[in-house]
């Protein structure tokens, strides 16, 4: 995080990592939640009110670069999270720009007291798993990773990995997050990846400090790396965090591994329902899960009154 004196200043620091991780011939990149508060660094005095509201007026522009430079390098692009204002109201939302062009808009679910008190956020009543090139992924940001119940429902909809843009101004809230996601990653055997805004930002109220350590955490057994963590880099670094992730280990060790959580659920004892208003829903076969021959999942869609 640092000053940006304008859209086209941001878009060429968001782009060099881009460069960077495609450089490395990377099928995903994760940015970090909010990290568009860049762009008000030049605007002072702005009350956080004013300023989110400032922020949304860049959606265009954002969606526009990040979709260009997914096709550019033939990357799916996972967007960090950024303000937009519809209908009245603002929603913290992540642009998952795909290579062939295609934009899914997934808003956060979860809104914590501060966006509440700070922005007047509201949140989201989508949840989908995205089908890429490379793998069915699903998007938590920052707050809804501390909530079983979403991970869960995008696990048996077929999700194998997760990634968590997060924006946290010290280490108690950053571990809650990482803490939660270790956790996810292990009761419902799938991999989960973060990555949080570091720096200072000393123009722009309410995001002045950041603490951040990017990270991708996977189950917690022999497949998988020692501690349950493929890869992790130094806290508060800028940096780019370079991981390979095995997914036929992951299938295998769903089905035999030394304990097989997704298996061995009670549903006989508890049962899972999952409700989105106005949500349009598909079947398709499942290729291995604990519900049957088939599984249930929710394509995007617009909160309520869009």
């Amino acid at each position: 995080m640092r000053k940006a004196a304008s859209f086209a200043n941001f878009s060429r620091q968001v782009a060099y990592f881009l460069d960077v991780a495609a450089d490395y011939g990377s099928d995903f990149v994760l940015l970090p939640e909010l990290f568009t508060l860049q762009l008000l660094s030049h605007l002072n005095a702005l009350s956080p009110q004013e300023g989110i509201k400032k922020l949304s007026e860049y959606t265009p522009k954002l969606r526009k670069f990040l979709s260009d430079s997914a096709r550019k390098h033939g990357l799916t692009i996972i967007g960090g999270s950024h303000p937009v204002h519809q209908n009245g109201k603002l929603y913290n939302v992540c642009h998952v720009c795909l290579p062939d062009g295609r934009v899914i808009e997934q808003y956060k679910l979860h809104i914590t007291p501060n966006e509440r008190k700070w922005w007047g956020i509201s949140g989201g009543n989508q949840l989908a798993v995205i089908d890429t090139p490379r793998a069915r992924v699903g998007i938590m940001i920052c707050y809804d990773i501390e909530f079983p119940e979403p991970v869960r429902y995008l696990a048996d909809v077929g999700a194998e990995i997760i990634f968590v843009p997060f924006c946290t101004d010290n280490r108690q809230s950053y571990l809650r997050v990482r803490y939660c996601a270790q956790a996810r990653a292990i009761e419902n055997h799938v991999y989960v990846a973060l990555a949080g805004n570091v720096g200072n930002l000393p123009d722009v109220a309410n995001m002045d400090v950041q603490y951040a350590q990017a990270a991708v955490l996977t189950p917690s057994d022999f497949a998988f790396s020692r501690d349950g963590v493929a890869a992790e880099a130094e806290a508060n670094e800028e940096t780019v965090l370079v991981c390979d992730l095995d997914l036929d280990a992951l299938h295998h060790s769903r089905n035999a591994g030394t304990v097989t959580p997704r298996l061995d659920r009670r549903s006989d004892i508890f049962q899972f329902v999952a409700t989105f208003p106005g949500g349009v829903k598909r079947l398709y076969p499942a290729h291995e899960g604990p519900l049957g021959d088939q599984l249930l999942t929710a394509a995007p869609t617009a909160p309520e009154g869009q």
